[in-house]
This record gives structure tokens, sequence and C-alpha cells, in this order.
């Protein structure tokens, strides 16, 4: 379990858990909110990440024997902890169980959520996998801005309202940005393997000048969309409450700047998904504050 654990990434979940609780809070907040539905949501979230997660360790092994790869703990297969043939089967596990959690969610909400939920899993194996991976084709960031973004949020939306709107979508903008952030962090660490089996990402194609610049502007924009809601009249000024991640935020970001070893990135990697969670939590929590008072 242990190992399963480690291949999971579990320092990347945040990505998958956020957009849930922050979609799920502004349905509370508009009077719509299902337990069921939630718990069924998260868990088809997270099951699809992991199945993503799987799937490029698998495919990341298969296509270079993880040679001259930084040896993260989550490297289940170069570390000897579990097989090829192990993870592949996982990753079919977990994107079968998801596809139970999406149908059933089709099922109650429409069959407009057929079409999110297939994208969703087709996107989750190309990202990795197939003859071209949208990962290894510079689409990465841009893939995770928006699936794990207004698509993760505003599906989740829908699932318990059955409508959406253009707040919510700007509501969505820094949760996707803040993973997207994450992403960043991950190819910085890895840009001169990926130069090295040349892989395609925004690091490699700019530079890392200009994706440090990228991973900033998406921080700065995590912090001012809640002051342009407040300004707009869509939310009150609970939303300052997300400033107070606000010091993990630059600690993260001098740290993206200073750039350093693999393992420095690695650290920094898991300090941009905590960063990720916090805001999420706090964004999450404006959003009950809301809906309670």
């Amino acid at each position: 379990m242990k190992n399963w654990f480690l291949a999971a990434r579990p320092h990347t979940l945040s990505a998958s858990v956020v957009p849930v609780l922050v979609g799920s809070t502004l349905a509370a907040s508009a009077e719509s909110f299902s337990w069921l539905l939630f718990g069924l949501t998260l868990a088809g979230s997270v099951l699809v990440q992991i199945g993503a997660n799987l799937t490029d360790e698998y495919a990341d092994h298969d296509a270079t024997e993880s040679k001259k790869k930084f040896p993260a703990p989550h490297k289940v297969i170069a570390l000897g902890l579990l097989t090829p043939l192990q993870v592949k089967r996982g990753a079919l596990t977990v994107f079968a169980l998801a596809t139970l959690l999406g149908g059933y969610l089709v099922w109650v909400t429409g069959w407009e959520l057929l079409l999110v939920c297939l994208l969703a899993l087709a996107t989750a194996w190309a990202y990795s996998a197939g003859p071209l991976p949208l990962g290894d084709l510079g689409l990465g960031e841009l893939l995770v801005m928006v699936f794990m973004g207004p698509v993760s949020v505003l599906g989740t939306v829908y699932v318990q309202t059955h409508q959406m709107d253009w707040g919510q979508f700007f509501v969505s903008l820094p949760v996707g940005g803040l993973v997207t952030a994450i992403l960043i962090t991950n190819n910085l660490r890895d840009v001169e393997e990926d130069r090295s089996h040349n892989r395609v990402t925004l690091a490699t194609r700019w530079g890392t000048g200009w994706v440090k610049t990228l991973y900033l502007a998406l921080v700065l924009l995590a912090y001012l969309i809640p002051v342009a809601l407040m300004g707009a009249g869509w939310v009150g000024s609970w939303a300052w409450l997300t400033w107070l991640a606000l010091p993990l935020g630059l600690h993260v970001s001098r740290r993206v700047v200073a750039g350093g070893t693999p393992e420095f990135r690695h650290q920094t990697l898991k300090r941009t998904s905590l960063h990720h969670m916090v805001y999420g939590l706090l964004l999450s929590l404006v959003f009950l504050l809301e809906a309670w008072l």
C-alpha cells in the first residue's frame, strides 16, 4: 500500500481536490448542495488524476527506462517498488472506477456532463500516453489550466446546481492558474532531462526565464481576481481571506526564481502544491461564509 501511495503522487493531489472544493462551496453559496454528489465528484476527480499520474509513470519509464531521471520517491518503477505491468493495471483500474462514478453522475445530472467526463478521461490518458503524448507537445500547461480550472470547477457547480455563470468562471481561473504553477515547477525541475529526451514543454521551448515569469504571473493572478470580484460586487469582503496564503505564495515564488538543484526544485514543487491547497481551502472558506452569513 505504501508503494501505491507513492505512485499516486499525493503531493500533487491538491490539483484534483481544490477544484471540487471550490465548485462545491460555490454551489452551497447558491443554496444548492448534496453531500452524496460532493463525495462522488471528489472521488471521481481524485481517481482521474491518480490514473493520469500512473499513466505518466508507466509511459515515462517505457520511453526512457528512467535513464538520467531525477530519482523522485514516486518513480516506483525505477526504484523497483512496482513493475511496469502493475502500474499499467493500476492505471486501468482507477480509470475504470472513475468511469463508474462518472456514469452515475451523468445519470443523475444529465447528458451534458457526459462530454465533460469523456474529455477528462481522454485527456488524462493522452497527456502521457498514445503515439503523440499531449504533455510532450508543449500543451501541458494549457490543458492543465483549462481542465483543472474552469472545466473542473464549473463541472462541479453544474453537478450540484445544473447551471453556471460568468462569476463562477472567473473564480475558477486562479484555481487553474495555481495548478498550472505546479506543472511549471515540475517541468523546471526536469528541464535538462526533457531536453535530453527531446520532450517539448514550455520550459524547453521558451527557456526557464520566460517560464519563471509565467509562474509569477499566475501567482499574481490568483490574488488579483478576488479583488476584482469584490470590485464587481460578485463577492463580499470575505474574499480578502485568500490573501492569508500570500506569504506562502511569495516564499515559493522566490524559490522558483532562485532555481537550484533538482532536489531543491522538487521541494519547491511540493511547496507550490501546498500553496495551491492552502489558497483553495481559503477560497472555499470564502464561499462557505457567503452561504452561512
